[in-house]
């Protein structure tokens, strides 16, 4: 299959080995994954903050980017949600029929990774090795606009090596948000403290999680902490091999 790659703006700029893993993995499995050079930010920001005409631009060049795709796939539950729930909104209310069609044909053929494997391709076991303790944060985005469910804890239970550890009150937001972090710093910063004291108590190595705002975060918080505990993307980890580990030492 011919796949194109929605690379996402905070993969691109702060989590390359998210989408360099996509494609490695989907390689692994036989797949043909192209990235078209013009895709830019999908306007998520935009929307979300309130300037959904400055969107407008941004929904037409993705429309045109990825139009002549049949299957597109981002390492982002955030990000496929804006495409698939707020897209052809936005081209809706800025009363052009013609994008509002196109981008609600694009949105049909977009996935999260997770998505991707398991319900186009029929994969639940991708051959990966990932010898650690690891507990799933399922993303906000991931969880309620997508529903991605069982998927990503299914594709983890498959990986060779793999500890799966339940995170209580996993359904509660670590906080981010996008601009709500920065808005509403002290909220944050205590939802992301009763994250960080959720993955500890899992005695876990690793949180893992399909969108790379919320690993930032999460992240960042234990890694100021000194806690030990690392964050890592989805994609990565079902990337990993023995023979090339997503985690080394």
């Amino acid at each position: 299959m011919r796949i194109a790659l929605f690379v996402t703006c905070l993969a691109d700029t702060m989590f390359p080995q998210a989408a360099t893993a996509t494609v490695r993995l989907l390689e692994r499995l036989g797949h043909e994954v192209v990235f078209p050079p013009d895709q830019t930010c999908c306007g998520q920001m935009h929307i979300n903050t309130g300037y959904p005409s400055d969107a407008v631009p941004l929904v037409r060049r993705h429309v045109r980017v990825f139009d002549p795709y049949d299957v597109i796939v981002a390492p982002s539950g955030s990000c496929v949600g804006a495409v698939r729930h707020q897209h052809a909104t936005v081209a809706r209310r800025a009363g052009d029929a013609s994008l509002t069609s196109r981008a609600e044909s694009v949105a049909a053929r977009t996935y999260e990774l997770s998505e991707l494997l398991v319900d186009v391709l029929g994969v639940t076991d991708v051959g990966a090795y990932f010898p650690h303790r690891v507990t799933y944060h399922p993303t906000c985005h991931s969880l309620r606009m997508l529903r991605v469910g069982d998927r990503p804890p299914t594709l983890l239970r498959a990986v060779r090596g793999l500890d799966l550890v339940e995170l209580p009150a996993q359904e509660q937001c670590c906080g981010f948000g996008g601009t709500f972090a920065v808005k509403n710093a002290e909220t944050s910063t205590a939802m992301l403290a009763d994250k960080m004291r959720h993955v500890l108590s899992t005695g876990a190595d690793v949180c893992t999680a399909s969108d790379a705002s919320c690993l930032l975060h999460i992240g960042g918080g234990l890694s100021r902490l000194r806690t030990g505990v690392r964050t890592v993307h989805l994609a990565e980890i079902l990337a990993s091999t023995e023979h090339e580990p997503a985690v080394r030492g």
